[in-house]
């Protein structure tokens, strides 16, 4: 298997795991913390007319869900 990368270092056999890199385990907190950040980051890039339109279209949204229930 060292034509294909998987010399010494490689884990002989592994079924299942990690969906990242081999050897690294996922971090939940670190990934909410990520997503919130980023979200932030998003919405503060945003015009004045893209939070309006976000706004109305929450709004409006809010509106079709106390409908349908």
């Amino acid at each position: 298997m060292v034509e294909y990368g998987n010399g010494v270092s490689g884990v002989a056999g592994q079924v299942a795991g990690t969906t990242g890199p081999p050897g690294r385990s996922i971090d939940l907190g670190a990934q909410a913390s990520q997503f919130l950040t980023d979200s932030v980051q998003t919405l503060s890039a945003l015009p004045p007319a893209g939070l309006l339109a976000l706004a109305v279209a929450v709004f409006v949204g809010l509106l079709l869900l106390k409908r349908a229930f």
